[in-house]
């Protein structure tokens, strides 16, 4: 490499974990320009039909992306398989393109202005949301309309399966589609200056096993094709022109990854069990089907936490009982006998619905307002079709239901009264449903559930803590607001406490209790868990082997003990320090 070549180091999201090191190919894929004029009333249905016609072009793009999915690995082909017909939908009955077609009509406008009026009046209209999970959807939505653009003004951009073998995709915007015509044999990684972690490209990039990382601004500016790239997906950093001392430093962090999922994969044989014999089970928390072969490859026990909200988001209805009903009779028989835990709808707050929320106004949008089992009580016939669907997924595997955002006995009373009169109707109409009928439990979530735990543990058949939540109540902390990001602390006494009052509520009580938050994912936290009495962590795929590696090294006592000691802190600063030097001493 040239010594005048300054190395330039990139910031964004690191969307994918793992280092790639390739030669960069620039895609530019530049925006369309769509042109704007006025029709006559003559005209209109001819340009209607023109819409038409590139509507069926762009479905039958669609159909060629689907048919080269089945090649692709499993997980990818089944996430691109529900983007692609999530695409399909919305090239067909939509509210984009039945908004296109009454421009054309009522506004006397061609139809690639029509197409660019509606997705800019459907992107405003979520804009005042502040969601992140809805810009990710809304990125979907301007996919399909960059499409129908492209049909219409016959623009085409280069195909990205015809890059040189060993490239590194750089590009202003990744969309899912685009990622859907990658092959890890031809492309090492990508980055991206749009783009986020809960977007669709993420997800394709994770499932293709690809390092990527997405909103790097600045990015375009800094890289020519051939340049030498290093993308660290774990990190969120680019590295274009990179040294000959950067180089060696990646290489040997691609040999220690290398050798640390070797080392990871042997576990997945191995017992997850203390080394004083303590049994620990170790589940898997599952956001979306796609994870479903990282769940049976990392050897989880059990889904500990199934977030059903995919079945109602990115789409203008609700899903049906029985759509919701074949969905969940996947996963379940997938898992083999082994138990899911699907957790009731926690739609509100960051996460939204506009099918389910837009009757409720602001309420939908707070944390404190109308969401998790708030929301489902609101409106018992969403909550009686889910309910429905589990129970009778149920029959094909032992699931377990799961109430989000609980804060009174009250709830739970209701909830469990809709799963009798839903298990009731079933019986009657002769529908096969979960026999007996499934554990009902309780998301420990909220200060109030936790100081009730007694209480709860009287109408619940088991716990799951959820750190997040419950660190951001009690601290009264917005996580996404910098200004306060810094005050959230899941080692702060009081957080803690609430955690300890309700593992041992539990066993008072002797019903089953789970964490399932970020902690039980971090190794760093595993031996304090388990010292105050929780025998049951669920995570991510990719965190179950790191934990279980941490599980195997600790010995129960001393955990216990060192976890007494903690309790007795009130700084959490000792109380990291505590940790942390217990942690070093294995």
């Amino acid at each position: 490499m040239n010594a005048a070549i300054k190395e330039i180091i990139i910031t964004g999201l690191g969307v994918s974990p793992g280092i790639a090191v390739g030669r960069v190919h620039v895609r530019e894929t530049g925006s369309i320009a769509v042109p704007e004029y006025a029709i006559k009333a003559s005209e209109v249905e001819d340009e209607q039909q023109r819409l038409a016609d590139a509507l069926r072009i762009s479905q039958r793009q669609i159909g060629r992306l689907k048919a080269k999915s089945g090649s692709m690995p499993p997980a990818a082909a089944e996430e691109i398989g529900f983007l692609l017909d999530a695409y399909e939908q919305m090239l067909g009955d939509s509210r984009l393109v039945r908004g296109a077609f009454h421009r054309i009509e009522s506004e006397r406008i061609n139809a690639e202005a029509a197409v660019q009026a509606e997705i800019n009046a459907i992107t405003e209209g979520f804009a005042a949301l502040d969601d992140t999970y809805i810009a990710a959807r809304m990125d979907d939505i301007r996919e399909v309309a960059d499409r129908i653009i492209r049909a219409l003004t016959k623009s085409h951009v280069r195909p990205l399966n015809t890059v040189p073998k060993g490239s590194v995709i750089i590009s202003e915007e990744m969309t899912p589609a685009d990622a859907a015509q990658l092959t890890p044999k031809r492309v090492l990684g990508f980055a991206a200056v749009l783009g986020g972690a809960q977007g669709h490209t993420a997800i394709m990039a994770r499932a293709l096993g690809l390092p990527a990382v997405l909103g790097a601004q600045g990015l375009m500016h800094q890289v020519r094709s051939g340049d030498t790239v290093i993308i660290d997906g774990t990190q969120g950093r680019v590295i274009v022109n990179p040294s000959t001392a950067t180089l060696a430093a990646y290489e040997i962090k691609q040999a220690e990854d290398r050798r640390i999922i070797g080392r990871l994969a042997r576990l997945r044989r191995q017992p997850s069990v203390t080394r004083d014999g303590i049994d620990i089970s170790l589940s898997c928390n599952v956001e979306l089907p796609i994870e479903m072969p990282g769940v049976l490859s990392a050897g989880a026990v059990s889904i500990g936490l199934l977030r059903s909200e995919f079945m109602f988001m990115n789409r203008e209805d609700i899903p049906s009982e029985d759509e919701q009903f074949h969905i969940l009779k996947d996963i379940v028989e997938n898992m083999d006998g082994r138990t899911v835990t699907v957790r009731t709808l926690d739609i509100g707050g960051e996460k939204l619905a506009q099918s389910l929320t837009q009757d409720i106004g602001e309420s939908a949008q707070s944390a404190l307002g109308v969401r998790g089992i708030r929301l489902s009580l609101k409106k018992p016939e969403l909550m009686e079709g889910q309910i429905a669907a589990i129970l009778r997924a149920g029959a094909f595997g032992p699931v377990r239901i799961l109430l989000p955002m609980v804060s009174t006995v009250r709830e739970v009373i209701r909830a469990r009264d809709i799963i009798k009169r839903v298990a009731a109707r079933l019986k009657r109409k002769k529908v096969t449903i979960a026999d007996p009928l499934p554990p009902v439990g309780v998301m420990i979530e909220v200060p109030s559930a936790a100081l009730t735990a007694d209480a709860m543990a009287a109408v619940s058949d088991f716990f799951a803590v959820g750190s997040n939540d419950l660190t951001m109540y009690t601290m009264a902390v917005d996580r996404t607001d910098e200004q306060v990001a810094e005050l959230y602390n899941p080692l702060h006494p009081s957080v803690l406490r609430l955690i300890q009052f309700t593992a041992e509520s539990a066993l008072r009580n002797r019903i089953p209790i789970s964490i399932c938050g970020e902690m039980a994912g971090d190794p760093r936290f595993t031996a304090l868990i388990l010292g105050l009495g929780i025998r049951e962590l669920s995570m991510s795929a990719h965190a179950l082997g790191p934990v279980k590696q941490r599980v195997r090294e600790i010995e129960m006592a001393a955990a216990q003990n060192r976890t007494h000691f903690i309790m007795s802190q009130t700084d959490p600063g000792r109380i990291a320090m505590l940790l942390d030097d217990f942690n070093s001493l294995v």
